[in-house]
């Protein structure tokens, strides 16, 4: 779900930002036709502000998430049985993003989303973009660590960022308790950009019109196009990990039928795609898997696990997608290295962020590690805010059907699958339970 969720009522914002994109799009068609150097201006300036609003938050963001998702790692506790179920189900998320993530970037290279427009960036960003070097690998490593700590967040270089996070959290593991106060510290400090995310968020309509509003000026109606592949390129790889990838696994490893699994996740499904939420979902999520004959025990472990790490949907489809929708905006042709480096993001990356991952952290670390200007970044997520209503729909009802399967055909090969709660009849699980905090 979108991070704004958590300050607003997903149907009315949700509504609001489709409605400031169309008002955008009709603005900027008009500044056009007319001439209006006045508004176009204005849209100008109105995106440029939410774009870097929305630059200021990403380093504190990504820094905290990764330190706190390495230290929720302690959870999985200490005993051979629940390590061993941990082990495998963390082998199993990440095997299926990358499956997700292949599907998202062959998809991406057929759909080719964003190739009928491109952004001019201005100047700065022509410079750093003509500095953008994709390097060898030897560099890549060497250029993992930074000289200074403090230069790394100064000059934005988010995978140096990233490196250090993990280091630290790792650190803050190992240190146990006596790390607990940092642990506090980085916990109060997300919580708190968290806040001002949303602050931002909730300008997201006048960001999205702005920033619409002005590309239709710039570019006219060619720039519907572009929106309308990025969102069936999207759509069409979700479908396939929801409808080819798991029906399989479930079938030939969870020996499950496909079939009866979504019959009596339909529920869930719906009410996810309804909510945009995985942690909304969550009482659903887990009743489902245990309507589905997996031990409650292990259902209470690996559904909610997932809901902070499984995300095929946000951080493995989305993310290559976008990243393919954003780069052909600014005419940036991707390496094999590059590519590469999205399929790690998507299968390393949401575990390293558990409990915090979504697809703005997700996107902003794929492009982020691909060395991309800040401005370019920013704008690019802007850009695909607009839209991200509908996309999120799908997105986290892909979520949550991987956040209940791979339990199901996990508690399979472990003996924990009951045959005859699996084939019982049963009700529709109901929300009786208090919502937690959505991640997702």
């Amino acid at each position: 779900m979108s991070l704004a969720r958590t300050y607003l009522q997903p149907k009315v914002f949700g509504l609001t930002v489709v409605g400031a994109l169309v008002v955008g799009a009709l603005l900027g068609v008009l500044a056009k036709a007319a001439g209006l150097d006045w508004l176009v201006t204005t849209l100008d300036t109105i995106g440029t502000i939410f774009t870097n609003l929305l630059q200021v938050t990403v380093l504190p963001l990504v820094f905290t998430a990764i330190v706190l998702g390495v230290v929720s790692l302690r959870g999985l506790g200490g005993a051979r049985t629940a390590a061993r179920l941990g082990g495998k189900t963390v082998a199993w998320f990440a095997t299926t993003s990358l499956i997700a993530v292949l599907i998202g970037l062959v998809i991406g290279k057929i759909v080719n989303p964003g190739s009928g427009a491109s952004l001019t960036p201005d100047q700065s960003t022509v410079a750093k973009l003509a500095e953008r070097d994709h390097g060898s690998w030897l560099d890549l490593v060497t250029n993992l660590v930074p000289d200074n700590l403090f230069a790394a967040f100064a000059d934005g270089q988010i995978l140096q960022v990233v490196v250090i996070s993990l280091a630290v959290g790792v650190a803050s593991y190992a240190l146990g308790e006596r790390a607990e106060p940092f642990v506090r510290f980085n916990r109060v400090l997300f919580d708190i950009v968290q806040k001002v995310l949303g602050w931002i968020i909730r300008l997201a309509p006048l960001g999205v019109l702005g920033l619409i509003g002005n590309a239709f000026a710039t570019y006219g109606d060619q720039f519907l196009r572009p929106l309308l592949s990025l969102i069936i390129a999207v759509y069409a790889g979700t479908l396939l990990v929801l409808f080819v990838v798991y029906p399989l696994l479930l079938r030939f490893v969870g020996k499950v039928s496909p079939a009866l699994f979504f019959r009596k996740a339909w529920t869930a499904l719906q009410f996810a795609f309804v909510s945009r939420s995985s942690g909304a979902t969550l009482p659903l999520s887990r009743q489902t898997a245990v309507n589905l004959g997996v031990d409650p025990g292990y259902a209470s472990f690996a559904v909610p696990l997932g809901t902070t790490t499984k995300m095929d949907g946000c951080a493995a489809v989305y993310p290559a997608v976008a990243t393919i929708f954003i780069t052909n905006l600014y005419g940036i042709s991707l390496s094999v290295g590059d590519y590469v480096l999205i399929v790690v993001v998507a299968v390393f990356g949401a575990i390293a962020t558990a409990g915090v991952t979504g697809w703005f952290t997700m996107l902003t670390l794929t492009l982020s590690t691909l060395n991309l200007p800040p401005e370019v970044i920013a704008t690019g997520i802007a850009v695909v805010y607009g839209i991200d209503p509908i996309l999120d729909m799908m997105r986290t009802a892909t979520n949550v059907a991987g956040q209940i399967a791979i339990p199901t055909w996990i508690a399979r090969t472990e003996g924990l699958l009951d045959d005859e709660v699996l084939h019982a009849p049963t009700a529709p699980p109901l929300l009786d339970e208090e919502p937690v905090s959505a991640s997702q």
